[in-house]
This record gives C-alpha cells, sequence and structure tokens, in this order.
C-alpha cells in the first residue's frame, strides 16, 4: 500500500543529467537515459508500456517509481486566424482551482508557442491583464517545460515529419527571470540535442527588466532576449512597468548591452505597447532613438489590446505607422506585430488564467496587499 501512495517522479522537466543519475540510480546504464529522452521529447509519448526498446522489467520499475505528467488542459479554444489557447490546470490554493495558459500561433513556414512560467504576475504593469489578476506561485521545470510538450501532442506533425513548434516564446503569463530556478532548465531542455532540439535562436525570453537576473542569464544561457520598455523616459516607464522604480531606464540598458556582448553581438528586442494618448507621440519616437540607435536593438511595436476594466486604449494605425516610421528613418528597426487570437484573449497582454490568491505582491513598487482575490 505504501508504494502504491508513493510520490512517482515526474521525468518532464528533469534535466538531462539529471535522469541520467535517476535511471542509474535504478542500476540502469546511462544510454537508458537517452532512450528515455527520445520517447518523451522526440516521439511525444509518456506511457512506459509504448517504450519498446526498454526491457518489459525496467517499464515495469518505471511505471512504479515515475511518470510523464503535462498541465492538464481545462478548456481549448481555437481563433478564427488558426491561434490556439490552452487553459491550463495549476493546482488549487484557498481551496479554488488555479490554471494558467498558453498559446500557439501559427504563421507561414513557422508556429510560436508562447507559454507561461508563473500562475499570474507580480509586476503589475499597469497595461497587462495577467498583471490585474494577481500572483499565485512559480511554475515547476515540469509545467513550463510541460506546456510545449502537451502542444507538441495536440498538434502532432505535418505529412513530412516536420513539427508544427518551430519557435518557443516565454512571453505568456509571468516573469521568467522571477522564477529563474526553474526556467533555466527548461531553457536548456528546450535547446538539448536529445529532447526538443530548438535552434537558440528560435527560444525567446521575454523580462520587464530584472536587472540582476539578466547579467546572470548572459552567464548562464544563450537565448534570444526580450525587453518590455514600453516607455521612453523613467516617469513614464514608472508608470506602465513599476519595477523601472527599483531599475531605471539607464541601469536596464547597461545590463541589456551586457548581454549583447555576452552573447556575441545578438541583437535585442524591446516590446512596446502602443497606448494611445500615453506612449505614442512623435516625441516619444525621439526619445527612444536617443536610447537605442547606435545599438544592435530592434523595437517590435505592440498594438493594445483591451481586457475588462482597462482605461487604455490602442493608438490609432496612423500614429502607430507614424512612429514606426520615425525610428526606423532615424535608424532604429522597427516592426508592428501582428494581432492574432484577439477573438479568444489569446493577444499578447490579454493572457489570465485563472489566479486566486490572498496576497498580492507588487514587486516594482514593494506595495503588499492582503485580502485581494482576482
Amino acid at each position: 500500500m505504501a508504494a502504491e501512495n508513493a510520490v512517482r517522479t515526474n521525468l518532464l522537466g528533469l534535466p538531462p543529467e539529471e535522469l541520467e543519475a535517476f535511471v542509474v540510480g535504478l542500476g540502469e546504464k546511462p544510454f537508458r537515459a537517452r532512450q528515455l529522452l527520445t520517447w518523451i521529447y522526440k516521439r511525444r509519448i509518456g506511457d512506459f508500456e509504448q517504450m519498446t526498446d526498454l526491457g518489459k522489467d525496467l517499464r515495469a520499475r518505471l511505471s512504479a517509481v515515475a511518470e510523464v505528467r503535462a498541465p492538464e488542459i481545462v478548456t481549448e479554444h481555437v481563433s478564427a486566424d488558426g491561434t490556439r489557447k490552452w487553459l491550463l490546470r495549476a493546482g488549487r490554493s484557498d481551496n479554488r482551482e488555479q490554471a494558467i495558459e498558453a498559446v500557439f500561433i501559427p504563421e507561414l513556414g513557422r508556429g510560436t508557442l508562447c507559454i507561461s512560467s508563473q500562475v499570474g504576475c507580480a509586476l503589475d504593469c499597469s497595461f497587462c491583464s495577467t498583471g490585474a489578476q494577481g500572483f499565485n506561485r512559480n511554475l515547476s521545470t515540469a509545467e513550463i517545460v510541460g506546456q510545449v510538450w502537451l502542444a507538441n501532442q495536440r498538434l502532432g506533425v505535418g505529412p513530412a515529419g516536420e513539427r508544427a513548434i518551430t519557435n518557443i516564446v516565454l512571453m505568456g503569463m509571468g516573469e521568467p527571470l522571477a522564477n529563474y530556478r526553474a526556467v533555466l532548465p527548461a531553457l536548456r531542455i528546450f535547446m538539448a540535442d536529445h529532447c526538443f532540439d530548438v535552434s537558440r535562436r528560435r527560444v525567446t525570453l521575454s523580462t520587464s527588466g530584472l536587472v540582476p537576473q539578466i547579467y546572470r542569464l548572459a552567464e548562464d544561457t544563450n537565448v534570444a532576449l526580450a525587453v518590455s520598455l514600453h516607455a521612453p523616459n523613467d516617469a513614464l516607464r514608472d508608470q506602465l512597468v513599476p519595477i523601472n522604480r527599483r531599475h531605471p531606464i539607464a541601469e536596464l540598458l547597461e545590463s541589456c548591452w551586457h548581454y549583447l556582448d555576452a552573447q556575441n553581438g545578438r541583437s535585442i528586442t524591446f516590446e512596446y505597447v502602443m497606448l494611445d494618448g500615453v506612449n505614442d507621440h512623435l516625441s516619444h519616437a525621439r526619445e527612444l532613438v536617443k536610447l537605442l540607435v547606435g545599438h544592435d536593438a530592434k523595437v517590435n511595436m505592440i498594438p493594445f489590446n483591451p481586457f475588462p476594466g482597462t482605461a487604455y486604449r490602442r493608438s490609432k494605425p496612423e500614429a502607430i505607422a507614424a512612429f514606426r516610421d520615425y525610428l526606423n528613418v532615424h535608424g532604429v528597426t522597427a516592426t508592428v506585430r501582428r494581432t492574432r487570437g484577439d477573438d479568444i484573449d489569446a493577444a499578447c497582454g490579454q493572457l489570465a488564467g485563472r489566479v486566486h490568491d490572498r496576497t498580492l505582491v507588487r514587486l516594482g513598487s514593494k506595495m503588499i496587499s492582503v485580502g485581494v482575490e482576482a
């Protein structure tokens, strides 16, 4: 009875070296770990009995002490443009269900999966639906990796064996660098040859600007970096992205240029949500040019996607075009992100999931509000 109730090790999200140690601990040769990785990540199989090149005795022992457990799907929605959004169960708190969201965006020649790193978010960016939901907890590495594994299972492969997911972006719910301990192993699994084997140039981490962790990331891995800038001066960014009060723009940019140097000159993308009458004037564009010109940087302009209760509005098309043109003419590469999945609330800034928490912590302002339920 005790064996039946024992907690089984979730092999999903276990780094290759830890998986190797696990199978050696079972008395097996290290190469068995590579076989398991192939079954789990390449073939998307989670049932040990289907892993036919493993001995029957090993399959039985694995079934007793291990499992491959991904987050459970609560709902799945498909947009008119083909975008898919999954609401995934993330446990319970205060006897209420928590949930996160992951979004798949198909495009010609590629498919991007946007995944979450936390249940909710504590950074409280004023234009983001996720931040308005509050913060419950960090996701584990298995829960982060499990979103990709589950989406791969749901989407399958093309007729020539091509995979649907070619790009992975940590731009969903949460601040990835605030969950560094779980995110770093996930990044390595995404890129590892025997795991998902995604090119480092196709794995992107988006951050609101946790400067110490950007320096640390530069030493620990090599992925594409996207920084949520959204304002060209500290006074405005303090309002939009409260973490700026802790790490102002000059400090943030210094860490970004260090990241570029450490990663051999890869460009950094600065995300800039376009808010009508707030940050979309040509005077803001001029300030932005002064910050970025001469550096390997590009600006990804994001038309604001509304959500219930927000006071912001999307910038007018002509304002977005004028802003983009000004940046491009003055030496800063700028593009406008195409809005996808907004009919199912899957567009950038709209992910909310289900977050119930007794304590809402705002890291940017260091304010703590007790008794808040979102």
